[in-house]
């Protein structure tokens, strides 16, 4: 009898224009994000998350100060600031300096900001940590045109994204233009991650970013079916959060990272691994 109540409240719950606008939000950014995730595995750039959040911070930081949507000036600099890493990933060491770097100087700069104009700090950190059911419209309209974006990068360059990152050296050896496909790659990684972070916080966007992706390497055969095993992975793992959390009224972000994690591990039992043989194009 409990459950059926819960189920009718559930039901109840998806007339409420909060909870439409999270699920639509959080369905366009599980079509389009995992390909981000899949983009950070392969380059070898998880941490880039990190910077980008704290990049983000001190992009809210900004916005806040001077009167620009905070959401909007996060997602400007994050992308920015990832960008300009670019030309750095070709040396040894690859960007986990630069990236520990950016990270260190955005937290100083957002502090500094926060403290010189009496911003309050408090408002800044809570949009960081995000709320799915704060969601609002131009949120939808921002995730819509990166996944569009997402996606059209991934069917337009697919064979050279394949090749970068496989092997840069080989990359550079088929005539792939490396540096400026890695700054679009480093580009579109801070704008995805930098615009779902109002979904489900700054520290809990892997759950339509990177999970996705983790099972996706472990159940392709080839680069192409990564990315529509990542998709597909995001879309249920997600969708199936997303529904848990609220029938069992608990806390968005973290039910959906919980979920996809469980499809995730599920991916790595005996008989389900497959691995992307070297270098999967098609």
């Amino acid at each position: 009898m409990t459950a059926l109540l819960a189920l009718n409240d559930l039901g109840q719950l998806f007339g409420l224009p909060a909870v439409q606008r999270s699920g639509i939000a959080l369905l366009i950014a599980s079509i389009g994000l995992p390909i981000v995730g899949v983009l950070m595995i392969g380059l070898d750039v998880i941490p880039a998350r990190f910077a980008v959040m704290h990049t983000a911070l001190l992009g809210i930081a900004l916005g806040l100060v001077f009167d620009v949507d905070p959401t909007l000036s996060a997602i400007a600099l994050s992308g920015a600031a990832m960008m300009a890493l670019a030309p750095l990933a070709g040396r040894p060491g690859g960007l986990s300096g630069p990236m520990g770097l950016l990270m260190t100087l955005s937290i100083a700069a957002a502090l500094l900001v926060l403290s010189i104009s009496g911003v309050n700090a408090t408002g800044a950190f809570e949009l960081l940590w995000g709320s799915i059911l704060a969601t609002r419209r131009i949120d939808i309209v921002l995730l819509s045109i990166v996944t569009l974006v997402a996606l059209a990068f991934f069917f337009a360059r697919r064979r050279a994204i394949g090749l970068l990152l496989f092997d840069r050296e080989t990359a550079v050896c088929a005539g792939v233009a490396v540096g400026a496909l890695t700054t679009a790659c480093l580009g579109l990684t801070a704008v995805a991650v930098a615009s779902s972070i109002r979904l489900t916080g700054a520290l809990l966007v892997d759950a339509v970013t990177l999970l996705p992706a983790v099972a996706a390497r472990n159940l392709a055969r080839s680069f192409s079916s990564m990315v529509a095993w990542a998709i597909g992975v995001g879309v249920v793992g997600n969708g199936i959060g997303f529904l848990l959390a609220l029938w069992l009224d608990q806390p968005p972000g973290p039910v959906l990272v919980s979920s996809v994690a469980v499809l995730a591990l599920l991916s790595y039992l005996p008989g389900r691994q497959r691995g992307i043989p070297a270098p999967a194009l098609h």
